[in-house]
């Protein structure tokens, strides 16, 4: 029978149940101590059979009234039927018999925190702490984070966490949650001190080193995050995360070679994820080396491929390129799967411009428009490329249109007295240059740029070197 250990144990549960369904029937008064009870309890409970594993424990509870682990078992069935006050009240008695067993404080956070009493609950938790050391203090600790992530209290799970490290500054769990609710809390300084004490205890724990890392990473320090980094990979080579957010700092840092190294090495360690393949393509498309930027965007886009962005990035390397027609293609891709984004617009618009197609630019140019009317970038690309295809009429009424609505910025005066010169109307076009220098004279250079023949006109000239010489240009 040693050979097959859970026969033997199912064939003595079955025994067990035969037995309690014998006396339960009132054929048999077999005798059934508190293990027997708690293992046909269990099997109730793990069935999913809650009545059956309350009646046990009723039986249970019957014949031994003063076993306080009966009575938190009955105690915790009840909880999983909501009745929460004949729990409360069941827990009262097991108090009683035995206020050393930390399940009783446990259940009784439970039972209020279903009753949506979380003061009590809290209370519970943070008097039990002085009742109990070691694990047991720990396993607290932990219950009463739990409470406060339900309940949004941050600060305070961030409290506790940091309360069990001081205890045990090796706790695995702990050390990993901290990592997240450091950032999320923003405590990076006190997150600093308590891993450089926990690493002056502790100097190989590659956890405290990721953490002092993510920390200096926090208030932008990133030069000793990838110091700490560094120290975590040399303890544990495999640590792929240390790998990401080290090449993040290198990013952030403009060192996209060593970036690049870095989530190379993240490849070799894990799955491949899009973010990664799209993070050194990014690398490579800023250090100019738009090919190998498209090979990772590509191998990225190949994960996820209804991610519009990617398609757009691809676009943005062509156009870096001077390719037009094969960012047309890609932006034609991303626009399918987000129609309306401003910046996938603003680019085919560019690149429509470019091809000599000068309507589809300015449709494009209109879509940009109506998706962010205040932003100056939209009505600036869509009034030259009107300006461009000599549409000037339309371009006047789109210079107004942008004055309105982006509160009269002083580029749209500038061009709106380019477009009145065009149209002929020199007089009123002159007036407006004059009220675009002086509320902006830096932007003149971009009065000039929409049509730098413009300077060939001599009362141009004249209102510019008056207002020059007036020390407003």
């Amino acid at each position: 029978m040693k050979e097959y250990p859970f026969r033997q144990d199912r064939e003595d549960l079955e025994a067990l149940l035969k037995i309690y369904h014998d006396r339960k029937s009132g054929r048999s008064y077999s005798f059934l101590d508190e293990d027997s009870f708690e293992k046909i309890i269990n099997y109730f409970d793990e069935s999913e059979d809650l009545a059956q594993a309350q009646e046990a424990c009723d039986m249970a509870v019957e014949q031994f009234p003063y076993s306080s682990s009966l009575l938190m078992r009955k105690a915790e069935i009840l909880i999983a039927t909501r009745k929460y006050q004949d729990a409360l009240a069941i827990l009262e008695l097991a108090e009683l018999l035995d206020s050393r067993d930390i399940s009783l404080y446990i259940l009784r956070t439970d039972a209020y925190l279903a009753l949506d009493q979380q003061d009590k609950a809290v209370q519970i938790l943070e008097n039990a702490l002085e009742l109990f050391e070691g694990e047991e203090r720990i396993e607290l600790l932990f219950e009463l984070a739990d409470v406060y992530d339900d309940y949004e209290e941050f600060d305070k799970l961030f409290d506790c966490l940091k309360m069990i490290l001081e205890q045990e500054p090796s706790n695995e769990e702990a050390l990993y949650k901290i990592c997240f609710w450091t950032d999320f809390t923003g405590r990076n300084e006190e997150s600093i001190r308590l891993h450089q004490q926990i690493l002056e205890e502790l100097p190989y724990n590659e956890l405290a080193w990721f953490n002092l890392a993510a920390a200096y990473q926090g208030l932008k320090l990133y030069e000793k995050a990838i110091d700490a980094y560094k120290f975590a990979i040399t303890i544990d080579e495999k640590f792929d995360y240390a790998y990401r957010n080290m090449g993040d700092a290198f990013i952030r840092l403009r060192k996209f070679r060593e970036a690049i190294e870095v989530l190379e090495k993240v490849l070799e360690l894990t799955r491949p994820e899009d973010v990664i393949y799209e993070a050194i393509g990014h690398c490579y498309d800023r250090l100019k080396n738009f090919a190998q930027a498209r090979f990772y965007y590509r191998k990225a886009v190949h994960l996820t491929p209804d991610d519009s962005k990617l398609y757009y990035k691809i676009a943005c390397t062509y156009i870096n390129e001077e390719q037009w027609g094969q960012a047309v293609r890609q932006l034609e891709t991303a626009l399918q799967l987000s129609k309306s984004q401003p910046e996938f617009n603003l680019a085919m618009g560019e690149c429509k411009i470019q091809l000599g197609e000068v309507k589809d630019a300015i449709f494009y140019f209109s879509n940009v428009v109506r998706a962010r009317p205040k932003s100056v970038t939209g009505w600036e690309a869509l009034i030259r490329c009107l300006y461009g295809g000599e549409f000037y009429d339309e371009a006047l009424e789109q210079a107004e249109a942008a004055l309105l609505h982006t509160e009269g910025k002083p580029l749209f005066i500038y061009y709106k007295s380019a477009i009145l010169l065009a149209l002929g109307k020199t007089k009123e076009a002159l007036i407006y240059l004059e009220r675009a220098i002086l509320k902006a004279p830096k932007l003149l250079k971009d009065f000039v740029a929409l049509h730098p023949s413009v300077l060939q006109n001599q009362l141009v000239v004249d209102v510019i070197a008056r207002n020059r010489k007036a020390g407003k240009a």
